[in-house]
């Protein structure tokens, strides 16, 4: 499978989108098994107690649900206000939400409370940019002053008109959602689904192939079993990745090879794969990587390869480094259910 293929399908009865590219799983998405709010979902949400030590405040949220605001300034307890929910919760944690809302589209972002018109970086033509920065111009008039908008990407092989459709379309939900502050905890908006959230983030670059109900076909559903397991083949070697209660723990290994050479091999390997693995399998929080053997003179070999491969990857992440007994550890953002949470593992 050449290029890049977004898959659309269900997975034991639940939506699922894949992205593959180059027949490579880059990205899976999958809907939860019961009505886990998705993250983008805004709830019209009461503030609750601050939570001095934490830098936070708890806010109610319907059914009896708590979110956590990091956002605090001139909130008061009993205040209503809207909130968006940016991740999935840890057992037992408050949905983490944030005050600063965002109302995506496949070409444009609403942005309220962080005013100007933004082009996406992404797009260097010039012209272009004067022709987006035009349409984008026209269709905020009247808007908001304190109302904001992101051009994304995405929007330079668009029609105009599409583009300004789809911002008339985003105000009027930004505009309805902020004007509904009356009344108690309540879901506004619910979040994007897998396959929405496929159709709207993944299409820049624009896919070379859109199949729907192809997971058996095109060896998705092989791929997605690769993840359901600890073990990681890298070809020189593989790694082991295994959550537990407190952090994830890697473990790579040459294998049969155990000399100096090949220990750097496997390393570099794990290394460009590991943001790939620990975001297709949901993980985050405290990662701890026990790398085979090798002499410390090779480790800023090494440390290249890590920050680039997060850098490529785009996510949160905070590469602390090597530790005294020569571990490497980093934080990764929750930026999704764990795949462990939505499947049951191989075999099991």
């Amino acid at each position: 499978m050449i290029g890049r293929v977004i898959v659309l399908d269900e997975i034991e009865g639940r939506k699922a989108a894949a992205l593959v590219v180059d027949g490579v799983l880059s990205e899976l998405l999958i809907d939860p098994v019961d009505d886990t709010p998705l993250t983008g979902a805004i709830y019209r949400a009461v503030a609750d107690r601050p939570m001095k030590g934490m830098g936070g405040m708890f806010v109610k949220l319907p059914g009896g649900e708590s979110g956590f605001l990091r956002q605090t300034d001139g909130l008061a307890p009993g205040q209503r206000l809207l909130v968006q929910v940016t991740g999935p919760s840890e057992p037992g944690k408050a949905l983490p939400v944030t005050s600063r809302l965002l109302f995506k589209g496949k070409l444009a972002i609403v942005t309220p409370g962080a005013a100007g018109i933004n082009i996406s970086r992404r797009i260097k033509d010039e012209a272009v940019r004067d022709d987006l920065q035009a349409v984008a111009d026209a269709a905020m008039e009247g808007a908001d002053p304190q109302l904001g908008l992101i051009v994304r990407s995405a929007a330079e092989a668009a029609e105009p008109e599409d583009l300004a459709n789809e911002i008339g379309e985003l105000r009027e939900v930004c505009a309805a959602m902020l004007a509904d502050l009356d009344g108690g905890p309540e879901l506004l908006l619910e979040g994007a689904s897998a396959q929405d959230t496929a159709w709207r983030d993944w299409s820049d670059p624009a896919p070379d192939e859109v199949v729907e109900g192809g997971f058996a076909d095109l060896g998705v559903l092989e791929m997605i079993d690769a993840m359901r397991g600890p073990r990681v083949d890298l070809g020189v070697g593989h790694m082991m990745v295994e959550p537990t209660r407190a952090l994830v723990a890697v473990d790579v290994n040459t294998g049969s090879d155990t000399s100096p050479a090949a220990s750097l091999k496997v390393n570099i390997a794990a290394a460009r794969d590991l943001p790939r693995q620990l975001r297709l399998r949901g993980l985050g929080g405290q990662v701890v990587v026990d790398f085979a053997p090798m002499a410390k003179k090779d480790r800023a070999i090494l440390d290249q390869v890590i920050k680039a491969a997060f850098r490529a990857e785009g996510g949160e992440a905070t590469l602390a480094g090597w530790t005294t007994l020569g571990l490497y550890e980093l934080t990764r953002k929750r930026d999704r259910l764990p795949l462990a949470g939505l499947l049951p593992a191989a075999g099991a």
